[in-house]
């Protein structure tokens, strides 16, 4: 297997394999795709096998961090773990949103902060997070209210987090970048979704480490059924920009991926899935590296005029 590039995430200083693992799919429940321990066990350390060392999870991930603590906390010196905090703890956690509602998942406050990171401690059998990142990318004045960045920063003082970051999107991200207080930040971008584009790029300018999420997912139409449906919007800016035409020998799925390692300040692109071939393919697509010049610049010019581009 190809031997992964690693960039560093910013001021952290950690150097990070180009791709990391999104344990998502390791949630189980409800809301999840239903797998064996012997499953999630195979895909963990197939992921540390190939040399993938971030991986990212949540408190909102059902069973994954209690998967993450079962199968890999034996090889916790092979990878740095990042997880959420703010997300609902506790049984409330479990139970389902009423069909319809949006947020109402997370709570701001420094003792909900302080019990998630202590949860997500004894889940994931480890003492440490290398990161904790916010969820749900409350305002500024929530984050302020609720004592929430000044409860992570004690928490890093007590050695139970290394570094803090902010799982951040739209209006917010910008006033995010502002306060300074924030090591990394995870920020979804896809070349069919470039509206953070230069966000990333201001992230970045400003110290801090940039994880990009749906850098595959949020990408193009799949080649096979796993990634087929990705929606109407993205599949029309597909084929308005002519994507097929610069693919030359790759897949659609390695062009998105590259496309996204090819942005200079994202630090990791995390991407889940639950099959070992698969997970060989993207680690193939990210050794071949960035997308040559011309064709990163043909591909924009491209996605601009089919309406994807930076806000």
């Amino acid at each position: 297997m190809p031997d992964l590039p690693k960039r560093t995430l910013g001021r952290t200083g950690l150097e990070v394999t180009a791709l990391g693992y999104g344990a998502m799919e390791l949630r189980g429940g409800p809301r999840g795709r239903q797998i064996s321990e012997e499953e999630a066990g195979r895909i963990l350390n197939a992921v540390l096998d190939s040399g993938i060392n971030f991986i990212d999870t949540s408190i909102d991930y059902g069973m994954a961090e209690e998967r993450i603590g079962r199968h890999i906390a034996h090889r916790r010196d092979e990878y740095y773990l990042a997880s959420k905090c703010a997300c609902l703890v506790g049984p409330a956690a479990d139970e389902e949103r009423p069909p319809g509602q949006r947020g109402g998942r997370h709570v701001y406050t420094r003792e909900n902060v302080i019990a998630g990171v202590e949860q997500s401690l004894r889940r994931m059998n480890t003492d440490h997070l290398d990161l904790v990142q916010v969820h749900g990318s409350p305002s500024k004045q929530e984050l302020e209210d609720g004592g929430v960045v000044e409860a992570m920063l004690d928490l890093k003082a007590e050695g139970k987090v290394r570094f803090i970051g902010m799982s951040s999107t739209g209006s917010n991200l910008r006033d995010h970048i502002a306060m300074g207080v924030f090591d990394e930040f995870q920020i979804p971008y896809s070349c069919l979704q470039r509206g953070h584009e230069d966000a990333i790029a201001e992230a970045a300018a400003a110290g801090a480490g940039v994880v990009v999420r749906g850098g595959a997912a949020r990408g193009a139409p799949s080649d096979d059924e796993r990634n087929r449906a990705r929606g109407a919007e993205a599949a029309g800016i597909w084929e308005k920009a002519d994507l097929d035409g610069l693919l030359g020998g790759m897949s659609r799925m390695e062009f998105v991926v590259r496309f996204t390692a090819t942005h200079p300040d994202a630090s990791t692109n995390i991407v889940g899935t639950l099959n070992p071939e698969h997970l060989a393919e993207n680690i193939e697509a990210v050794s071949h590296g960035p997308l040559p010049p011309d064709l990163y610049a043909a591909a924009k010019h491209r996605l601009k005029a089919a309406g994807s581009q930076p806000e």
